[in-house]
C-alpha cells in the first residue's frame, strides 16, 4: 500500500453544537455552500458567544444536578 494516503477527517466535538446556533441563526445555508470562513466576523463572534453560553449554562446544570 506504499503511496496511498487515508486522509482521516479530524471531529470537532464542539461542531455539532457549532451547526445547531448557525441554523438557528439562519446561516447554516450559508455554511453548507460556502464554508465556515464565508462568514462575516460578526456572525462568527455571533456563533462562538452563543456557543460559549450554552456550554456554560450545560455545566452549571451539570454542577447542579450531581448536588442533589
Amino acid at each position: 500500500m506504499k503511496g496511498k494516503h487515508i486522509k482521516l477527517k479530524r471531529t470537532d466535538p464542539l461542531e455539532a453544537l457549532k451547526m445547531e446556533i448557525a441554523a438557528e441563526l439562519g446561516l447554516i445555508d450559508q455554511v453548507r455552500l460556502k464554508g465556515w470562513h464565508s462568514l462575516s466576523a460578526k456572525e462568527a463572534g455571533k456563533i462562538g458567544g452563543l456557543m460559549t453560553q450554552r456550554i456554560k449554562s450545560r455545566s452549571q446544570q451539570g454542577k447542579e444536578n450531581s448536588l442533589d
